[in-house]
C-alpha cells in the first residue's frame, strides 16, 4: 500500500505553497525553497525504516516543505534499480548499494548517501537444528549460553553437515549488504571460509565451506522453516520472528560482532542532489528530527514507534516481536532475554552521520572479498567515500538547525568527518584505521590480501 501525505492534508500544501511563492517574492531567503517538494521515497519492511516513517508520521517532512509517498519496496534489487532509473527520488538503502555502484560491482551509476538510517540492527540467526547441534559446545551462564558466540563453534556443525552429502547454506539479502559482509566477518572470525567473488563467480561461493545466497529480509523465516537455509543474517523483526515462530534462534547480533555497525542510508541519485540542494537539505532535516524523536527520552517514544511499525503498509509484523530489539532487550533462544541498550540506535553517538570511516570498512570488505577486483592504493578508498558519503551534506543541514536552535552542536562530531572512535571494536579483535585500509587488509587470515587464498 502507498501512504502519502498529500491527500491526508491537502490544505497544508496549498497553504504551503502560497507561503513559498510569498517567501520567493518578498524575501532574500529564496533559496532555501524546496525545488521539488513532491517526493517518492523507498523503504524496505525493516525496523530500520523507521526514521522515514516517523518523519512521515509525525510532519516533519510537511514542515520541510515536502510532500512525501512512501512507497514499500519487495527487495533491495528493486530499490536500487528505483532509485538509479528516478522511479523512487530517494531510499531506504544498503551503504553498499551505493559504493558498489561507484566501483563497478553490480550496477553501475552515481549515487550517493547524505544520512544513516540505523545502528546495530541486524542479526545472525540459525535453524532450530543447526542450534540444537550448537549448544553443547557452548560455555555457559546458568541454562544460558555465554555472548558473544564465536563462529569457532560452528566449524563441526558445518563439516558434519558436509560430510552427510549437504551444502550448508545461509541467506543474505543482498551481495553489497551489511549482512553480507558481518555474516562474513564472523565465519571468518571462526576459521570459516564464505567463499570469493570473482569475474567468473558472482555468486560468491568460490572456496567457500559456507555458502552465502540472496533472499529477500521479509522472506528468510519462511525460508528457514522449509529448510532452504540453516542460517540468515538479516535485520530485524526477521530475527525475532524466527524465535516467535519457533524456527531458529539469534546466535550472535551485529553488536557483538562490531559494536557500532551502520546498517542502512538514505540514498539518492547524484544527479538528483546536484538539481535540487533545497530539497536534499530539507529531506536531511526532516530525517535528523526523526532520530532525534527516536532516541529522546530514554527510548520514551519507543512504545508509540512499535505500534507504528505494526501497521501492514510499514513494516507488518506483530508488535511482540517487535517490541523488544526496538525497547531496549534482545531474545535469543526462547526465555534467554538481556538487556541490549546497543540495539536499534538512530541519533545518539551521532549514530546518523554518514562517517567516511563506514564508508572505507565496507569497502575493505568488497576488496576482502572479491567484490574489488583490483588493489588499490590507500587515497582511493577516500576518494570513494568522500564521493559517496556525502558527510558535507549532513553538516550543511545540521549547521542550520544548530544556528537556529533546533540542534545542540555536540550532535555534529569533529569536522573531518572520519570518526575513528567507535571503529575499532570488532569480535575478533582487529583494529580498524580507516586511513590504511591496505594494512588493515593484510591481518586476515582468509581474505584478499590475507595469505590464504
Amino acid at each position: 500500500m502507498l501512504r502519502t501525505s498529500a491527500p491526508r492534508s491537502w490544505w497544508r500544501a496549498a497553504v504551503a505553497t502560497v507561503a513559498a511563492c510569498a517567501l520567493v517574492w518578498h524575501t532574500a531567503t529564496a533559496a532555501a525553497v524546496p525545488e521539488k517538494q513532491e517526493l517518492k521515497i523507498g523503504f524496505i519492511k525493516l525496523t530500520d525504516c523507521a526514521p522515514l516513517i516517523v518523519a512521515y508520521e509525525k510532519g516533519y517532512f510537511e514542515d520541510e516543505g515536502l510532500y512525501v509517498t512512501l512507497e514499500a519496496q519487495a527487495n533491495w534489487k528493486v530499490v536500487l534499480d528505483r532509485v538509479i532509473d528516478g522511479a523512487l527520488d530517494a531510499s531506504h538503502m544498503l551503504p553498499g548499494q551505493p559504493l558498489g555502484a561507484a566501483v563497478g560491482f553490480g550496477s553501475q551509476a552515481e549515487l550517493v548517501g547524505v544520512i544513516g538510517l540505523g545502528v546495530n540492527t541486524l542479526a545472525v540467526t540459525v535453524g532450530n537444528d543447526v542450534w540444537k547441534a550448537l549448544k553443547p559446545h557452548l560455555a555457559l551462564d546458568g541454562d544460558h549460553p555465554v555472548h558473544p558466540i564465536a563462529a569457532t563453534q560452528l566449524k563441526p556443525v558445518i563439516e558434519s553437515i558436509a560430510a552427510a552429502g549437504h551444502q550448508f547454506t545461509m541467506g543474505v539479502v543482498f551481495p553489497t549488504s551489511t549482512h553480507n559482509y558481518l555474516l562474513r566477518y564472523w565465519l571468518a572470525a571462526g576459521g570459516i571460509h564464505p567463499g570469493y567473488y570473482s569475474a567468473g563467480d558472482v555468486t560468491g561461493t568460490s572456496s567457500a565451506e559456507a555458502f552465502l545466497s540472496v533472499t529477500p529480509p521479509p522472506q528468510m523465516p519462511a525460508t528457514l522453516a522449509a529448510g532452504t537455509l540453516y542460517g540468515y543474517s538479516v535485520g530485524e523483526p526477521w530475527n525475532q520472528q524466527a524465535v516467535m515462530k519457533g524456527i531458529g534462534v539469534p546466535v550472535i547480533t551485529a553488536a557483538e560482532i562490531w559494536s557500532r555497525t551502520p546498517e542502512k542510508i538514505l540514498g539518492l541519485r547524484r544527479d538528483f542532489v546536484e538539481r535540487n540542494p533545497n530539497t536534499v537539505k530539507a529531506l536531511i532535516k526532516a530525517v535528523i528530527r526523526a532520530e532525534q524523536w527516536l532516541d529522546a527520552d530514554n527510548g520514551g517514544h519507543r512504545a508509540e514507534l512499535v505500534t507504528m511499525l505494526a501497521r501492514p503498509d510499514y513494516v507488518g509484523a506483530d508488535a511482540a516481536v517487535l517490541k523488544g530489539p526496538l525497547t531496549g532487550s534482545y531474545q535469543y533462544e526462547k526465555g534467554d532475554v538481556r538487556a541490549a541498550p546497543a540495539a536499534n540506535v538512530y541519533f545518539r553517538n551521532h549514530a546518523g552521520y554518514p562517517f567516511y570511516a563506514d564508508a572505507v570498512w565496507y569497502l575493505t570488505q568488497m576488496r576482502r572479498w572479491g567484490q574489488i577486483s583490483e588493489n588499490r592504493p590507500d587515497d582511493w578508498y577516500d576518494q570513494i567515500a568522500r564521493k559517496v558519503y556525502r558527510a558535507d551534506l549532513y553538516r550543511a543541514a545540521a549547521g542550520e538547525m544548530i544556528a537556529a536552535g533546533k540542534l545542540d552542536a555536540d550532535a555534529l562530531p569533529a569536522a573531518d568527518s572520519y570518526g575513528a572512535a567507535g571503529h575499532a571494536k570488532f569480535i575478533d579483535g582487529i583494529e580498524f584505521d580507516a586511513h590504511q585500509p591496505n594494512a588493515y587488509l593484510t591481518r586476515f587470515a582468509i581474505g584478499q590480501q590475507g595469505g590464504a587464498r
